[in-house]
């Protein structure tokens, strides 16, 4: 099968991009530069030239693949409603562009959309309460493709997926502990993160493609809640800073933008997901690969 791929030079994008390469399907992935081109060819993928924002290159590149992937979103929580409108006009080109044609089409969200602080399954909608509630109105109007033909699934992929190379929140929560000599929590640490390494989720990716089934919502959680206070109390032993819990005021002054993720309670069943596309997670865990120096170097 030839994929287009978006965020194909990304953290979870690149390990798809090598997944599918793998497993014999040929990856067209969007390079918006001379390097992300160039990192395409290295591992045997073709680059195609642009970024989301240009929607009439993003429809001509899905109408010459057999299926997509769409792993790019532009992650600026300083303007949240402009990285929406642009995941939302992307979505509509590759509407646009496979529509009546069966052709899958796997898109990324988040866990970070579901109810806080209950259980979260498949079946479960977006909240709007969520922190993650403007990933929840892309996805709905991704699924919603579905009823024009469209071979559409989406992937929730969980607040922590690492591995080396992660530049996410677990990072951000290193560098916060670095910069400011301790290693936080707020609250009592008993809210809990979804996790996945990024090699699992790349290959939860391949296998939702090759399913094409339409409508579908998967979880990409290999570990279904990590309390954060287990996670500070890692980056605390392995930079030398004490752990503390932190009240609201203090948290909102140590966490800033990062806050209202990391008091998040986002507990995230993958039961029907491993039972229907016998996924079976295989990598280290957040807290073993947290252990690895890549984190930390």
């Amino acid at each position: 099968m030839r994929v287009f791929v978006t965020g194909a030079t990304g953290f979870v994008g690149s390990a798809v991009v090598r997944e599918l390469l793998g497993a014999g399907h040929q990856v067209l992935g969007l390079a918006r530069s001379d390097a992300a081109e160039a990192a395409l060819k290295d591992v045997g993928a073709e680059a195609y030239r642009g970024d989301l924002n240009d929607v009439t290159g993003l429809r001509i590149a899905a109408e010459a693949a057999d299926g997509v992937i769409h792993t790019g979103f532009n992650h600026d929580f300083s303007d949240m409603p402009g990285a929406l409108s642009t995941e939302l006009a992307a979505l509509a080109a590759f509407g646009d562009a496979l529509e009546g044609s069966g052709s899958p089409l796997v898109i990324s969200s988040a866990t970070g959309v579901l109810a806080p602080g209950r259980f979260g399954t498949e079946t479960d909608g977006p909240h709007p309460a969520a922190p993650g509630a403007h990933r929840g109105e892309a996805e709905r109007a991704a699924l919603a493709l579905a009823g024009r033909g469209v071979g559409v699934c989406a992937i929730r992929l969980p607040a922590s997926v690492h591995g080396a190379g992660d530049h996410a929140f677990v990072p951000h929560l290193i560098g916060l502990a670095r910069d400011k000599g301790v290693s936080a929590y707020p609250g009592d640490g008993t809210n809990r993160w979804p996790a996945v390494h990024r090699l699992d989720a790349a290959r939860l990716y391949r296998k939702a493609l090759e399913s094409a089934d339409a409508g579908g919502v998967l979880h990409a959680a290999a570990e279904e809640g990590i309390p954060l206070r287990a996670v500070a109390e890692v980056i605390g032993r392995r930079l030398g800073v004490p752990v503390v819990p932190l009240g609201e005021e203090e948290a909102a002054a140590h966490f800033g933008w990062i806050l209202r993720f990391a008091r998040n309670d986002n507990p995230t069943s993958s039961t029907a997901t491993r039972e229907r596309y016998d996924w079976h997670p295989q990598q280290p865990g957040l807290l073993a690969d947290l252990e690895e120096n890549h984190y930390f170097a």
